[in-house]
């Protein structure tokens, strides 16, 4: 519940709704420049910037395995969602490598989109995505970079058309969107109508 991780006052000051672009969710009025034509990414929706003191939940979360952080984040997005006039019909967490989910234990986007499903009464799925290799970290590497280190990481784990659905991409954090736009790609490959990249938190 809300009372375990934040309280409904500083909830309710901390995710303040503020001009964001529609697609990419950078803080921005009107034309972003950050974003193209071709961005396999249809929206984006977040709960807050990527800073002090929303940023520990996340830290909490995936190195100190405090789960119910990821309750919490799921029951924020889901009334974020339900304001919108086309619901997912699927849920999809970005995957880690394989090495990576060994070591942590769980995976942080899977731990959120599992009650954000049940929350809206849709499908999720954490299977979908696989991972083909392990990336290198992205926290030090430039926009360049971080699409050349991502370039074929992602695969669907089986055969399959995802013909006229609309897919939620879940991930804890979005920086410059290499990562999401990269699994947004492959799933809009094998025929997704719309993906909605769903990041926790987004760095401005």
């Amino acid at each position: 519940m809300q009372r375990d991780v934040v309280c409904a006052a500083c909830a309710g000051s901390l995710l303040a709704a503020r001009p964001r672009c529609q697609r990419c969710a950078s803080p921005a009025t009107g034309h972003c420049p950050a974003c193209v034509p071709d961005d396999p990414l249809d929206a984006t929706v977040t709960l807050a910037d990527y800073a002090e003191p929303l940023d520990r939940l996340i830290l909490r979360l995936k190195f100190g395995a405090a789960l119910p952080v990821a309750g919490w984040i799921a029951a924020q997005l889901a009334e974020r969602l339900r304001a919108l006039p086309d619901l997912p019909d699927l849920i999809v967490p970005v995957p880690l490598a394989p090495q990576r989910l060994a070591s942590r234990g769980f995976n942080q986007a899977w731990e959120i989109a599992r009650p954000l499903a049940r929350r809206l009464g849709v499908r999720a799925d954490a299977t979908l995505l696989t991972r083909r290799r392990d990336t290198a970290a992205q926290l030090t590497l430039d926009l360049p970079a971080r699409q050349a280190n991502l370039r074929d990481a992602f695969a669907l784990a089986r055969p399959m058309r995802l013909d006229g659905l609309h897919i939620a991409l879940i991930d804890d954090v979005m920086t410059t969107g290499a990562t999401l736009r990269a699994a947004a790609a492959v799933l809009k490959a094998h025929g997704a109508r719309r993906v909605t990249a769903l990041p926790a938190l987004r760095t401005p």
